[in-house]
């Protein structure tokens, strides 16, 4: 039996699928990911492929709102506050774009192992 592996994306809070305690790991990282009141929900705490499909939704919904605020900022900002501040907002959006691309792929993966995907080592 191999050792378990971890894909580049792969989250460093979450175990590699397999080793021991990983879905307990994925499940702490996936409710952090998501929003508090997701931990109210039994569904989400009793199945953790329900958890992870939850957690890409709302990384994606994320997303969408984060490429909405990129586009609308100068029009939305123009005449309210300084140009520097419409350039520093306009910079946080791309810098959260960014953050959530990296979110949107660690998500994914956790999925994809959830539902019983199991990498192996790149050569």
């Amino acid at each position: 039996m191999s050792a378990p592996v971890a894909p580049p994306g792969w989250p460093a809070e979450v175990r590699a699928p397999g080793a021991p305690e990983w879905e307990a790991s994925a499940e702490a990282w996936l409710l952090d990911l998501c929003p508090p009141d997701y931990r109210s929900y039994p569904v989400l705490r009793r199945h953790l492929v329900v958890l992870a499909r939850f957690a890409v939704l709302h990384v994606e919904a994320g997303q969408l709102a984060c490429r909405r605020g990129l586009s609308e900022a100068r029009a939305e900002l123009r005449g309210l506050v300084e140009p520097e501040v419409v350039d520093a907002v306009v910079d946080t959006w791309l810098r959260e774009d960014a953050r959530l691309a990296g979110a949107r792929r660690a998500v994914g993966l956790v999925e994809e192992a959830v539902r019983g995907r199991r990498f192996r080592p790149q050569l």
